[in-house]
């Protein structure tokens, strides 16, 4: 070993050793902490001298591809998940790389959301990472070699539509498909007394297609009645054996038709034919076998109590509702859990019997709400729906929605053959973007969506070699005006306290610091994008910085040696039609 490498695995050492010492200082978790709030105490960059922030420094990966990982930070080291799940440690300093994994996928295995991963989790000496084939690897987090890898779910147990379902001259049969309902693992897991926690993706997709245009973004997702899919889970695994602990699953094992809600439970109608479906129940009794339910979000965890919370997919098939009668329970649900044995204390089903994609995607997030002269354990949530949800942690009581921080337009109209426009799209309203809370100002800040989606049925007669076949699509309208909003909530009043509109639709997710700002990235057109800092009290913009491809992931905040740095992922998204790109950006204010 030379010199160079034996100081590098000694950083790596001692930051594992003086991590928890320096909490306060550094990036730990998916969310920063436990509560997924992505709130920094750290205000050395503020709003009187961000104008001044500068590179630092920058990482190339050398793979171009959507890029949606947190960089997790611990001591003086920093370990990034890559696309395709490779992972590296670098100096959090200088950008030094220290090891690389460099992941091998299963041969031909169908990645169902493509190449992206949201990030690792780091405790005792390990990084643990999900895998796109349904995988959890941990590795030694002084040199990046295996120390375990399992299998999470097997791709087999899954079965998936095919674009050879659709007849020849079908406009939609020009696109490649970009997903399917193959098994994988996109969220960050998080490590808890000894326990890793991660869920399963891709259990309740339709086909997703892209366009016939390179570069543009997704071209349509398509759902097709039939035994389609799986069941959705959430996982504890033993953080030193990678034993799995529990399972829980994210469909029903019974009375998973629930209440044919006619209603959401927050009262909105959902168009729904009610006796249709229970004219039709007998006929599909093994529907929730292929329930879906994908677990998309990096749980929060409340210590005190020993809950868990996370969010739950749509069910399957995607949209096309025939085969699946009933409110399809826990679908499209933020969901309590005991976290030491993965029972279920309490479901919010934000959309019963989900025909449009509106998964619960983004992190939920705890805090403590002030509410009628009381102090409430919460846990909010913003959703593809447009509203930001808060809860009663303890009996998930909903005890406020917020006014709708997006453009809501034939909210739950049912598909027609001609097409109906609607908003929020399959895209969101919030997608997975996580959002940031600060507790003390009772504030959410939220990047959302505007994007039109057409919602059409398609009936496409019998020919002597194919049977009628009758589908359900959603179209991201092209020519549409579509564009991002970040928001500023007010969780007492549900008001919002200032909005931002960008150019295009704004996905990546947000940071909140105690130097009163909101950091937060997006792309510009399909050539570039930008970092932004905004005040957190107004919304004014105080910093830009543009970059070669679209800040499409969430910017984290740390500290070392007295400096604060900023750091986010550049590497765009491929399903908006963003530019990808490999690096990842550091930022801090000048040596004086």
């Amino acid at each position: 070993m030379t010199l160079k490498n034996i100081t590098l695995y000694l950083l790596a050492v001692l930051s594992i050793i003086a991590g928890s010492a320096n909490a306060n200082n550094d990036w730990p978790s998916y969310g920063r902490d436990l509560s997924n709030q992505r709130y920094s105490p750290i205000k050395q960059i503020n709003k009187k001298n961000v104008a001044n922030l500068s590179p630092a420094w920058t990482y190339n990966s050398g793979v171009k591809a959507t890029f949606q990982s947190t960089p997790i930070i611990v001591g003086e080291v920093m370990y990034l998940s890559l696309p395709f799940n490779h992972v590296v440690a670098l100096n959090a300093k200088t950008g030094e790389q220290l090891w690389r994994y460099n992941h091998q996928r299963k041969k031909d295995y169908p990645m169902c959301c493509g190449p992206a991963n949201r990030g690792v989790a780091v405790s005792d000496g390990k990084v643990y990472i999900g895998t796109v084939d349904a995988r959890l690897i941990a590795l030694d987090a002084k040199n990046g070699k295996v120390v375990w890898d399992i299998e999470v779910a097997d791709s087999k147990s899954s079965t998936g539509e095919s674009v050879e379902t659709l007849k020849d001259g079908d406009p939609l049969k020009k696109g490649s498909i970009a997903g399917q309902s193959g098994v994988g693992i996109a969220m960050a897991p998080v490590v808890y007394q000894g326990k890793v926690l991660i869920g399963i993706t891709g259990v309740g997709y339709g086909l997703h297609l892209d366009s016939d245009r390179e570069g543009a973004p997704l071209g349509a997702v398509i759902g097709i009645a039939g035994n389609y899919g799986r069941n959705g889970f959430l996982a504890a695994f033993d953080a030193k054996t990678g034993q799995r602990v529990w399972q829980f699953d994210t469909i029903a094992p019974h009375n998973w038709e629930g209440q044919f809600r006619e209603k959401t439970p927050d009262g909105v109608p959902l168009n729904r034919d009610i006796a249709k479906e229970k004219a039709t129940l007998d006929k599909y009794p093994n529907a929730s076998k292929f329930g879906g339910g994908s677990a998309w979000t990096t749980p929060a965890i409340d210590k005190e109590r020993g809950l868990l919370y996370f969010g739950t997919g749509n069910p399957s098939p995607q949209m096309d509702d025939v085969s699946r009668p009933g409110d399809n329970l826990y679908s499209v649900s933020l969901v309590c859990l005991d976290i030491h044995t993965g029972k279920i204390r309490w479901h919010y089903q934000q959309v019963p019997h989900d025909q449009w994609g509106y998964d619960v995607a983004s992190p939920p997030v705890l805090f403590n709400y002030k509410h009628k002269n009381k102090i409430i354990p919460a846990v909010g949530h913003p959703s593809k729906i447009g509203w930001y949800y808060i809860h009663d942690r303890i009996t998930g009581e909903l005890v406020k929605k917020s006014d709708n921080f997006v453009e809501q337009k034939n909210l739950f109209a049912r598909a027609t053959s001609e097409g109906v426009t609607i908003l929020p799209g399959v895209l969101g309203g919030v997608n997975w973007s996580p959002s940031s809370v600060n507790e003390q100002k009772q504030t959410a800040y939220v990047a959302a969506i505007h994007w039109p989606v057409k919602y059409s049925t398609q009936d496409i007669p019998a020919t002597k070699d194919k049977p009628a076949i009758h589908y359900t699509t959603l179209e991201p309208l092209m020519d549409a005006p579509r564009w991002g909003l970040l928001s500023a909530i007010n969780l007492t009043t549900g008001k919002m306290k200032w909005q931002h509109k960008t150019s295009a639709p704004l996905v990546g997710g947000v940071l909140a610091t105690d130097g009163g700002l909101i950091f937060m990235g997006e792309a510009i057109g399909t050539d570039s994008g930008q970092l932004n800092a905004f005040d957190a009290d107004t919304g004014k913009v105080l910093w830009r910085h543009k970059t070669e491809a679209g800040v499409n992931a969430p910017p984290v905040t740390y500290q070392i040696d007295g400096t604060q740095y900023i750091a986010v992922a550049v590497g765009g998204n491929q399903i908006f039609g963003f530019k990808q790109g490999d690096s990842l950006r550091v930022f801090a204010l000048p040596k004086k």
